[in-house]
């Protein structure tokens, strides 16, 4: 009997993006989470924050397993950022259209996730593009296009199944096309 293969695959993104739900959503098991009391509502008006990650698993063919990680998404915890991704297959990057300045927090999460980046092995998912209708995803491949970045660019409700495996399936295709 041959051993299941496991792949991981790390969701990031700014506090409030949708990794915790993203992964709450498509997790065969109780997602194991590390949410405490969100002390600065003032910044973000949510009761929770993710302060250490966010773990979930997902069997593609009864044999390869994702596990799924989630980081935190406040800058005061970024050093766990690089612990997550070490060994990573792939990043779904999460951005929150309704911040002030979303296309400065691609930016600044593709700075810490170069690598990854430059491999091919990112894909970014935009959310709450239903109430902010804006940058449309046109603007985001302009941005990224301008820095040198070619990377799948989706908008998502992370809070639907379907759409964070579009997510998964649009990484592992990146990755494919990026092997040959």
């Amino acid at each position: 009997m041959t051993a299941a293969q496991h792949y991981k695959i790390v969701f990031t993104g700014t506090m409030g993006a949708g990794k915790t739900t993203a992964i709450t959503a498509i997790s065969e098991i109780p997602p194991v989470v590390t949410d405490v009391a969100n002390l600065d509502q003032a910044a973000f008006a949510k009761e929770t924050t993710t302060v250490g990650l966010d773990y979930g698993e997902l069997t593609l063919d009864g044999q390869a397993k994702l596990l799924l990680y989630g980081t935190p998404g406040q800058d005061r915890f970024d050093f766990m950022w690089p612990i997550l991704a070490q060994g990573a297959l792939g990043v779904i990057l999460l951005v929150d259209n309704s911040r002030p300045d979303p296309l400065e927090d691609v930016s600044y999460y593709l700075k810490h996730f170069r690598e990854h980046a430059e491999e091919g092995a990112v894909v970014l998912g935009i959310g709450r593009t239903e109430t902010h209708r804006r940058p449309k995803v046109e603007q985001y491949a302009q941005a990224l296009q301008s820095k040198g970045w070619r990377l799948p660019i989706l908008q998502v409700d992370v809070r639907r199944k379907k759409d964070v495996l579009i997510l998964l399936q649009a990484l592992m295709s990146s990755l494919e096309a990026g092997a040959r």
